[in-house]
């Protein structure tokens, strides 16, 4: 079995673009979630659409969107990407409580979507927050990770549950 190794890191340990040139176009799509904990209030007041800032839901979703399309401008090494579809589902859920964000980055092309899904996911959880620290100040961003990710030369991910 090969020793894991980092794909941008050289012999001499410097950042280096990984070149994808060489590898085959295929449809490849990532999820990926998180959370906002509140206080239950806090929830009540963005369900029922009062919070100061406006619709704190919408927004997000497209701030999730937006950050999916500039991956590419905030992570160094990213490369930029045609994207064919991105999605922000924000459900709540009473028992965190807070909302609950999926995103859903997709295209067809030599490069994974992760970070981009990743991107959305965190930008989502952040929008939330400035929309609601009016109302409270307490709230957690958590559990940001991939969930699942298919096409490529790795393969199908989906991650275990625990």
């Amino acid at each position: 079995m090969s020793k894991p190794s980092l794909t941008h890191v050289g012999a001499g340990g410097e950042a280096n673009m990984v070149d994808v040139g060489d590898k085959e176009e295929t449809v490849r799509i990532a999820v990926a979630e998180g959370y906002v904990r509140m206080r239950p209030e806090t929830l009540d007041l963005i369900l029922k659409g009062n919070a100061k800032k406006g619709d704190v839901i919408a927004t997000a979703r497209l701030a999730g969107i937006m950050a999916a399309k500039q991956t590419a401008n905030l992570i160094p090494l990213c490369h930029p990407l045609m994207l064919s579809k991105v999605s922000v589902e924000i459900t709540p859920d009473e028992a965190l409580p807070g909302l609950r964000i999926e995103t859903m980055a997709k295209l067809t092309g030599r490069t994974g979507v992760e970070m981009e899904a990743l991107t959305a996911a965190s930008v989502a959880c952040l929008t939330i927050y400035d929309m609601a620290k009016a109302a409270d100040r307490e709230m957690e961003i958590g559990g940001i990770r991939l969930a699942r990710k298919s096409g490529g030369r790795s393969g199908d991910y989906v991650r275990k549950e625990g």
